[in-house]
Parts: structure tokens; sequence; C-alpha cells
């Protein structure tokens, strides 16, 4: 557990417990109507899982026994950004499809 500092660890921990918070933030934002936030939501699970590899592997001072939790970490961080990157097309595909044919123009006196 020496391999980060006191700061650091204050700040990996509370980055975790944030993201988690803002997961299940969203999950109650879906269970209001809009489902993107679900998606949203799942979307965000596969970084959660990255931060906790990141966490453990710190833990346990960087051990070469749990060298397999860094590839877990970046396998499952490049998951996560492609996964955010289609929960962040669900939201923007309906507001481009909603966009108007034409500007209006305004009236002339």
């Amino acid at each position: 557990m020496h391999a980060l500092s006191l700061p650091t660890w204050v700040i990996h921990i509370s980055s975790v417990l944030e993201w988690l918070l803002a997961i299940l933030y969203l999950w109650r934002l879906g269970e209001q109507g809009d489902r993107r936030w679900f998606g949203l939501a799942v979307a965000m699970l596969p970084a959660l899982i990255s931060a906790l590899c990141a966490c453990t592997w710190h833990y346990y001072d960087n051990t070469p026994k749990l060298e397999w939790l860094v590839t877990l970490q970046a396998s499952t961080t490049l998951v996560g950004n492609f996964t955010l990157m289609l929960a962040a097309y669900w939201f923007w595909r309906p507001a481009s499809k909603q966009a108007p044919a034409s500007t209006p123009v305004p009236k002339q006196r």
C-alpha cells in the first residue's frame, strides 16, 4: 500500500466513489422516463472496473503476481471509451433528427 502517497490515495478513492455515485444518479434518471440514461450508466461500468483494477494493483504495491490487472485495466479502459462513445451517440442522434430543415427567415417591416 506504500506505492502511492496518502493524497494520491484520497484522489483515487474519491474518484471511484464519484464515478459510482454518477452511475447511480444516471440510473435514477433513467427510471424517470428517458431510457437513454440507463445506457449511459451501463456504458460507464467498464471505466469503473478499470479504476478498481488500478486501485487494487496499487493497494498490493504493484506486485508482479497481479500484473494481469494492468492488462485488464487497459482492456476495460478501451471498452469503456467505446461504450461511452456509443452512449454519447445515442444522446446526439435524436437531437440531430429533430433539427429544422431550414432556418426560418425573420419578418421584415
